[in-house]
């Protein structure tokens, strides 16, 4: 299985900041060996709950559309080997999963039975740009309930150094995408399990490293990307989650090294910062396992 396909602790982009990269439109899509199984819980959860994984301003429908026309020839233009066309219908993967383009639903709900990632459509307003679709099945600790239809800032407003800081950079990035120059960005943080669904506010309190005995930790990188919608204008905003064990470092042929900087990146955070990554408590006990898988090494 393979580990670690992004390391944004690696020394190439700074916790909470921006670091947004231009995105080569073939990357856009990034599919992997969990591509089955993630789809699977999609199901499960789109089955249960709706309304905590899929909300919509009806008057998207027609930019849910455009998602998914733009996603169903990306798709099997550029993966044939896992996304197969036919008519009105897309199979999926090995198993050969059949999903219907055009089904009596959201389309954007359509769209997010065929990929990983997460999929929120974001629409320009009197207050800036707002959440106003979501298929979000893999939350980072946010709950789609609370964000629905809060703008930027609002979705943002716990985060540390957005209001007095990269804020309002964030806010004319929005403004000024092109939708011939599409985005991405990455970020961390550090859960005790693997579950990819985490709808727990930030807002609430979080304990998951304490306790005594050994220490089970998992680094989790979210890929997002920004994409302007060349028919609605609106932007689609996309989410891949990864989640490794710490433990797979020890196996990784640069594991030292990546320990090292991700050791270095939360030995660097300061008491807010610490606080919202749920590592206030336990930040000298990660940091030490880090040390003990990095051999010590420098960065």
């Amino acid at each position: 299985m393979t580990h670690f396909v992004h390391t944004p602790y690696d020394g190439s982009a700074t916790p909470f900041s921006i670091g947004m990269k231009l995105l080569d439109l073939k990357d856009w899509i990034e599919p992997d060996g969990h591509l089955e199984a993630h789809l699977a819980q999609k199901d499960r959860l789109f089955g249960g709950s709706r309304d905590a994984v899929f909300r919509e301003e009806t008057e998207t429908r027609a930019a849910q559309r455009e998602v998914l026309d733009l996603l169903s020839a990306h798709l099997s233009g550029r993966f044939p080997e896992i996304w197969r066309r036919e008519g009105g219908h897309m199979f999926v993967g090995p198993s050969g999963r059949k999903v219907d383009l055009d089904a009596d639903e959201a389309p954007l709900l359509t769209a997010a039975k065929l990929v990983q990632e997460d999929l929120c459509i974001m629409r320009d307003g009197p207050g800036g740009y707002r959440l106003a679709a979501a298929s979000l099945c893999f939350p980072s600790s946010w709950s789609l309930a609370e964000k629905f239809g809060r703008t930027l800032d609002g979705l943002h407003e716990n985060v540390p150094g957005y209001a007095g800081g990269f804020g309002p950079r964030m806010n004319r990035i929005f403004a000024n995408l092109k939708t011939e120059l599409p985005a991405q960005r990455l970020n961390w943080s550090l859960y005790a399990d693997d579950e990819l669904h985490h709808p727990q506010s930030k807002a609430r309190p979080r304990h998951w490293f304490d306790g005594a005995g050994p220490l089970s930790a998992f680094v989790r990188v979210e890929r997002q990307t920004l994409r302007r919608l060349p028919a609605s204008g609106d932007i689609l905003f996309t989410i891949k989650i990864y989640v490794d064990p710490l433990d797979a470092f020890r196996a990784h042929p640069d594991g030292a090294r990546l320990a090292a900087g991700l050791r270095r990146d939360v030995l660097a955070l300061n008491e807010e910062q610490l606080r919202y990554k749920a590592l206030l408590e336990s930040r000298d006990r990660v940091a030490e396992l880090l040390g003990e898988i990095s051999g010590g090494i420098a960065p």
